[in-house]
């Protein structure tokens, strides 16, 4: 039995010395510190460090598939809103801005190349005023909105002014007077939705005041709106208001914004209005500045007639008082509308008056539904309320109170199988996570280095939550047909995200995250589009040595990795934070620095 014993200890240990040579000689991946690489657990060996002037020295294996970079034509390619493939829609209601992704069989097998001398993005809050030139080569806006001060060419850089089509005194005295006539401060409003951004100052100004905002334009004659958005630091999607519903849940933001953003408001039977009620919280705001509002002092400098104008505003004034909405105030060239808390009082109207329009949708009918669903011309339900004072759905707790309180749609049981414990512990179980993140696997998240991050399967939202207080935001995403639909109660946390499938391409411009997160999402998708793909895509929106964190079982994540080593990635697989024994692993990678050629 000694013998045997003995044996047993002596091969263990060659076997383990065995594995851990293989592994460090398939991944050739330079230790920095000089550390000693003891197997799956220690990733501290792949450089994070920034070379910008290196070419990859990533090692590839004739067995595996190599993907070959694309033309530089693709460099700034953005598969579901292709202009080229746009032509082929009709342009009512602007259907052809909308999100139309190629076949299967149109789909780029290569890999989207970037700019030359393409540089790491200045850190933030440099950011937001500053970024490099060569990482967006655009100067169209610099001479297009040059009065407004929306972007300006200085060298190697572009500088932002914080300039838009909002204010002459910039986005921060703008906000200001925003501020003197709703709770912008006191942590009330901390969700927005900015329709037809421009740049997103206005979002980038508002996250002086915790204010977190979606921030989306079309891709359109502006040249690269959201692509400087991104590059920025800023929250920012590529989106229009056309005939689907925006892809985000009922109830989702405390506030909505448009500044001369060129939506006929009060056309198609008041549509784009009924969607901006759906997706705004009970009592939350919609802003409207520039034309119509206050015609009689502005028109002349808006080359309209004041009859036209009129007509306009009055317009929207109707449709805003159909939704039930109540004038908040007006002042200077800014008009603010509140929506009601519930719909008590709008219900006793429709009951008095049947031929009232819009009528109220069914409540059968999920308001939350909003993957390529048309936009209706009804009113989504809010849920039932018992007096006039109560919050349809639940009042939300203050920011950032609001980030550990329980979200309403779990109090209420709306998401069966998530209960407050279950809520609590995976706040906790999140924390922990981030944490062994930062002191074993990633370092540079615990020092500023990344700020734009994607969680690609979000859950209840706690990955984000516990980055909080980090200098990052975080692009929740939950998958339209998700067992369980989350996305409101992320946003009933204070946070932001959208929906998407990803056998699809996602809506932003190439190298426009610094960092994706993927938690149980091949597992999820294995079954329903190749592999491959999904990887194509993920490394098209990561930026040249932006990281990646990947965590499944360890039969997935085998396949994923040899599927990246095709992709100039240098990756390790890590033991989960509880220890080897866990069969779930923890994938993570850095995308190696490579730009195209001219």
């Amino acid at each position: 039995m000694l013998c045997i014993a003995g044996l047993c200890c002596f091969f263990y240990i060659l076997g383990s010395w065995q594995n851990n040579d293989n592994v460090l000689g398939s991944l050739n991946l330079a230790a920095r510190d000089g550390s000693t690489n003891t197997g799956c657990s220690n990733t501290m060996s792949l450089d994070f460090g920034a070379h910008h002037t290196e070419a990859s020295s990533t090692q590839i294996s004739s067995s595996i598939t190599v993907f070959e970079p694309c033309d530089m034509k693709y460099s700034e390619y953005t598969p579901c809103e292709d202009t080229e493939r746009s032509l082929n829609f009709p342009r009512e209601m602007l259907i052809y801005r909308d999100r139309h992704c190629p076949e299967k069989h149109e789909l780029l097998h290569c890999l989207i190349p970037a700019p030359p001398n393409y540089k790491n993005p200045l850190p933030w809050p440099t950011s937001r005023d500053y970024t490099w030139f060569a990482n967006t080569p655009h100067k169209e806006l610099t001479v297009e909105k040059a009065v407004q001060k929306w972007v300006q060419f200085q060298g190697e850089k572009l500088y932002f002014p914080g300039g838009g089509t909002f204010s002459a005194g910039g986005a921060d005295k703008y906000i200001s007077d925003i501020g003197e006539l709703i709770p912008l401060d006191d942590g009330t409003i901390r969700t927005a939705i900015d329709t037809g951004c421009g740049v997103a100052s206005w979002g980038a100004y508002l996250l002086e005041r915790n204010v977190l905002t979606m921030s989306f334009a079309p891709r359109d004659t502006h040249v690269s709106q959201v692509q400087f958005a991104l590059e920025r630091g800023v929250p920012a999607i590529l989106g229009v208001m056309a005939a689907n519903r925006m892809p985000y849940p009922a109830r989702s933001f405390d506030m909505a914004h448009c500044s001369r953003c060129l939506i006929p408001w009060s056309g198609y039977d008041n549509i784009y209005l009924i969607e901006i009620d759906r997706v705004l919280r009970p009592g939350g705001f919609w802003i409207l500045s520039g034309p119509p509002v206050n015609w009689k002092t502005h028109y002349k400098g808006w080359n309209r007639t004041e009859e036209d104008l009129k007509a306009e505003q009055d317009a929207i004034e109707d449709g805003a008082q159909r939704l039930c909405w109540k004038k908040y105030a007006e002042k200077g060239g800014l008009a603010i509308w509140q929506k009601p808390f519930n719909h008590i009082e709008c219900e006793n109207n429709h009951k008095k008056d049947a031929e009232l329009r819009p009528h109220i949708c069914s409540k059968s009918e999920n308001p939350d539904t909003a993957w390529y669903r048309k936009m209706e011309t009804c009113i989504s339900p809010l849920p039932d309320t018992k007096d006039q004072g109560e919050v349809a759905g639940g009042a939300l707790a203050k920011w950032p109170a609001r980030l550990v309180a329980l979200p309403p749609r779990i109090a209420s049981n709306s998401l069966p199988g998530i209960t407050a414990e279950t809520f609590n512990a995976d706040i906790k179980l999140w924390e922990e996570r981030v944490k062994y993140y930062k002191n074993s696997l990633i370092p540079p998240l615990a020092k500023g280095r990344y700020r734009n991050i994607m969680d690609m399967n979000s859950g209840l939202g706690s990955f984000a939550a516990a980055l909080a207080n980090d200098p990052v935001w975080v692009m929740n995403t939950i998958a339209p047909d998700a067992k369980e639909n989350t996305l409101g109660a992320i946003y009933e946390r204070g946070l932001i995200g959208t929906y998407q499938n990803w056998c699809e391409a996602f809506s932003t411009y190439p190298r426009t995250y610094d960092l994706i997160h993927a938690s149980g999402l091949f597992s999820l998708y294995q079954d329903r589009c190749d592999i491959a793909d999904i990887l194509l895509e993920m490394d098209r929106i990561l930026r040249p040595e932006g990281a990646i964190v990947i965590r499944d079982e360890v039969d997935v994540l085998t396949k994923v990795m040899a599927i990246s080593q095709g992709m100039r990635w240098e990756t390790r697989l890590a033991d989960h934070e509880s220890g080897p024994f866990n069969p779930e692993k923890i994938l993570v990678g850095v995308k190696t620095y490579w730009v195209g050629s001219e």
